[in-house]
């Protein structure tokens, strides 16, 4: 008998622009398309910011370190979730906007998703906050996409509940 096939969808909302973002939504990029530029990656040369809103209305940013010896960086939106962790404790995060641009070809037209130990550190304050967290991903220009809940992105999970 052959094994029963399961599916598995992603729904996403696509802009054409950041002209077309509600007020918040193109704010909230245009500030983590800015922390591209605080971004340390001479290694790379690959810069990416990351911005959160939080439910208490501000707004912290974050960008990647990369350093030498390679395991040492970190990503964007790690940075990000330190800073809110530790400046901000006990307040929700709504809404995390991700940008990039490639120092190399200069280029950053469609959009990029965070790597997989960022999608599990966005989800581990997800699962804190018992709230969805939004995604906003872009680069530079052109099509940007909004994921309304990180755990969309990672279907097959890992948390706390299956340690026990």
């Amino acid at each position: 008998m052959p094994a029963e096939k399961k599916h598995i969808t992603l729904s996403y909302s696509v802009f054409e622009s950041v002209e077309a973002l509600m007020e918040n939504d193109k704010a909230l990029l245009l500030e983590a398309r800015n922390a591209t530029g605080d971004a340390y990656a001479p290694y790379s040369m690959f810069t990416v910011g990351a911005a959160a809103l939080l439910y208490n209305g501000e707004i912290v940013k974050g960008s990647n370190q990369e350093n030498a010896s390679s395991p040492a960086g970190l990503c964007a939106e790690r940075v990000l979730l330190s800073a809110i962790s530790s400046f901000y404790p006990k307040i929700g995060i709504d809404t995390i906007a991700i940008s990039y641009f490639n120092k190399k070809n200069n280029k950053s037209g469609k959009p990029v998703a965070p790597c997989g130990i960022c999608r599990q550190s966005i989800l581990e304050y997800q699962l804190q906050q018992q709230k969805p967290i939004r995604l906003i991903l872009a680069g530079m220009e052109g099509a940007i996409y909004i994921i309304e809940n990180i755990a969309d992105l990672l279907p097959f999970s890992f948390s706390g509940s299956d340690m026990l």
